[in-house]
């Protein structure tokens, strides 16, 4: 007679798995990815296997890591995933609260059963069949003005929106694999829209679209995790994106090859742009820094500024070598966009060109004027000041938007502001003297 399988099993695994015998099978797909992809993903996944263990899919799972199989099938006691979530201190996950009773229930289950996949064919497409339609109005997340200025590119769900920016009627919808659209950005022609999104813990997405024909020209998948940040180098040739695994990724146009990844910062990277000779790259995010990077060999160059709070909005300057900054403590600062070797052991802040007054809560968004003598920033306080560059003197407030404004862009004249938010309208306002001129539902 053929041994029972779960004869090794500890004492713990094996009360939980012998009342639910007669029980439903657990499903990989259905049971399993979900608790992976809350708990797990985020360390173990193409691009970051720590231990060489990867728990995006099924087919990763069954790959052995550094230190062997990650489990037996029908063996749930020879399964070393198993020890590493059990116990009064589980090894896993090495971050956040540990896999409930439950969870660790349904795994243990799952490897006893076979381990089997039942991952559809189609699991991995998030693609839908027709343009979304709205039962609630969708987060507007981010928006671009094209260089000409007769677009604006609104990002919703799944979609892109364009407007003709005179009119503020739409005149197309771009719908493509991600659900979540983090950032927008046309080329610096004004012929192609750059889109940075993906599906959270599935994958990081970076779309191309060819702007006059309404087209998807490529869709890179990245990572295994949103992307954020998408900017174009000056030459159009090349799109910067940040990564939750804490990288810069540089990929070719049209054939998206990663021409370059920096893994110098400590945390998210939220945002990048380009320095305008297209030989640096600056990036930012959730460790405080901005990092100034050598374009051409992923060299990290210099910390830009003195760390004070995560950077959650990022603009450069479109004549000095400046980027400005909005933080999540309610910081807004302009900087110069060069090394920081001037700095002492009482860490100055030697770059810091201008400090503005205090914002009431996190900035999410901030942009320069085209001339570059206004800096607009917007936050969770639900409005958006504008101030002169010059001076940081704050010319106007544009108030009204219920919840946090995400994304605000400026007309080629500088002469109007489009913004979006939490409330997932769309509103334009006259720069001077700062009067709300239209607002519509963008979708």
């Amino acid at each position: 007679m053929a041994s029972d399988p779960r004869r090794n099993l500890p004492a713990l695994l094996l009360a939980a798995v012998l009342p639910m015998a007669a029980a439903e099978p657990v499903s990989w797909f259905r049971d399993v990815t979900p608790i992976f992809q809350r708990s797990c993903n985020g360390c173990h996944n193409p691009n970051k296997l720590k231990g060489g263990v990867d728990t995006s899919s099924h087919a990763g799972f069954t790959k052995p890591g550094k230190h062997g199989p990650n489990y037996v099938a029908r063996n749930p006691g020879a399964s070393r995933v198993l020890e590493t979530l059990i116990g009064p201190e589980p090894e896993m996950p090495a971050e956040g609260d540990p896999l409930s009773p439950g969870e660790v229930e349904l795994i243990t289950r799952w490897i006893g059963e076979g381990a089997r996949d039942d991952t559809p064919a189609a699991a991995d497409s998030t693609r839908l069949d027709a343009p979304p339609v709205y039962r609630n109005l969708p987060v507007l997340t981010a928006m671009d003005v094209s260089p000409d200025g007769s677009r604006l590119a609104v990002a919703a769900y799944h979609e892109v929106l364009l407007f003709d920016t005179a009119t503020l009627t739409r005149q197309a919808r771009l719908v493509g694999d991600s659900p979540r659209i983090e950032a927008v950005a046309f080329s610096p022609d004004g012929s192609r829209l750059a889109v940075a999104g993906g599906a959270p813990a599935r994958f990081g997405e970076v779309q191309v679209w060819d702007i006059p024909a309404i087209r998807l020209m490529a869709s890179h998948r990245v990572t295994g995790d949103t992307v954020f940040g998408i900017s174009w180098s000056p030459d159009g040739d090349r799109i910067a994106v940040g990564a939750t695994d804490n990288s810069v990724r540089v990929l070719a146009v049209p054939d998206g090859r990663e021409v370059l990844r920096f893994d110098n910062h400590s945390d998210w990277v939220l945002r990048t742009t380009w320095i305008a000779d297209g030989n640096r790259v600056l990036s930012a995010g959730r460790d405080r820094a901005l990092k100034l990077i050598d374009a051409s060999t992923a060299q990290f160059i210099d910390d830009v500024n003195k760390l004070t709070e995560p950077v959650l909005g990022l603009a450069r300057h479109p004549r000095e070598e400046w980027v400005a900054y909005g933080g999540a403590l309610g910081g807004l600062r302009i900087y110069r966009a060069r090394e920081n070797q001037e700095r002492t052991a009482a860490n100055n802040d030697v770059n810091l060109v201008r400090e503005f007054e205090r914002q009431p809560g996190p900035v999410s968004t901030v942009a320069f004027s085209p001339d570059g003598s206004l800096l607009a920033a917007g936050g969770t306080r639900g409005d958006v000041r504008i101030y002169r560059t010059g001076d940081g003197v704050r010319t106007s407030s544009l108030e009204g938007h219920e919840g946090a404004v995400f994304s605000l862009a400026f007309s080629a004249d500088g002469s109007r502001v489009f913004t979006g938010g939490f409330d997932g309208l769309l509103r334009e306002f006259e720069v001077n003297p700062g009067r709300l001129a239209t607002i519509l539902v963008p979708v």
